[in-house]
């Protein structure tokens, strides 16, 4: 299967069904940047109900023929993450997003992921500008989210690392990627 090929849907992560396949995920060593490495089932099962339960804040799975095969999460940066860390405009939408670690990987997927939650945040037209807030130490998202339209701005201090403040509009995701957004 190429990168091309991929068609993701997305729905509600259901926090106590999903609790546990989103423990592999989040407790598997290459998803170290998730900072739940030592997470106990209980631990993401009310992780992700606080979630669930905050207006600011929704996780969503992306589903690869129906099939969950990756975890988005997408916050209002005004109120979580990123509040008083910077100015905040009208129209922006905090993202985060994980692709569980496999032993048989799909060349291209992660960068097919990262386009189709992309897509999915600027499909509503309020969203004008997606940001991101990784660990500056993540040198592999920072060459995803560079490859999908986004500009680093600086480096934050946030209480848990320090982070590489970076924006994407609607139009530099579009003249990144091909796809209309």
């Amino acid at each position: 299967m190429t990168s091309t090929s991929m068609t993701f849907t997305f729905r509600p992560l259901d926090p106590l069904k999903d609790a546990e396949l989103l423990h592999s995920w989040v407790t598997h060593p290459k998803a170290a940047f998730w900072m739940m490495q030592d997470a106990r089932l209980e631990d993401v099962e009310r992780a992700y109900m606080e979630i669930a339960a905050d207006e600011h804040h929704h996780a969503l799975l992306g589903l690869l023929d129906g099939e969950p095969a990756f975890l988005m999460e997408k916050y209002d940066p005004a109120h979580r993450e990123l509040a008083g860390l910077y100015e905040p405009e009208p129209g922006d939408v905090g993202m985060h997003f994980l692709t569980p670690a496999t032993d048989t990987p799909v060349s291209g997927f992660t960068k097919a992921v990262i386009t189709a939650v992309m897509a999915h945040l600027f499909e509503d037209p309020a969203t004008s500008r997606v940001v991101v807030e990784p660990d500056v130490r993540n040198t592999a998202v920072h060459a995803l989210n560079e490859a999908v339209g986004f500009v680093p701005e600086r480096e934050i201090r946030k209480p848990e690392k320090k982070a590489l403040l970076s924006f994407c509009t609607r139009e530099r995701f579009a003249a990144a990627t091909g796809v209309a957004a």
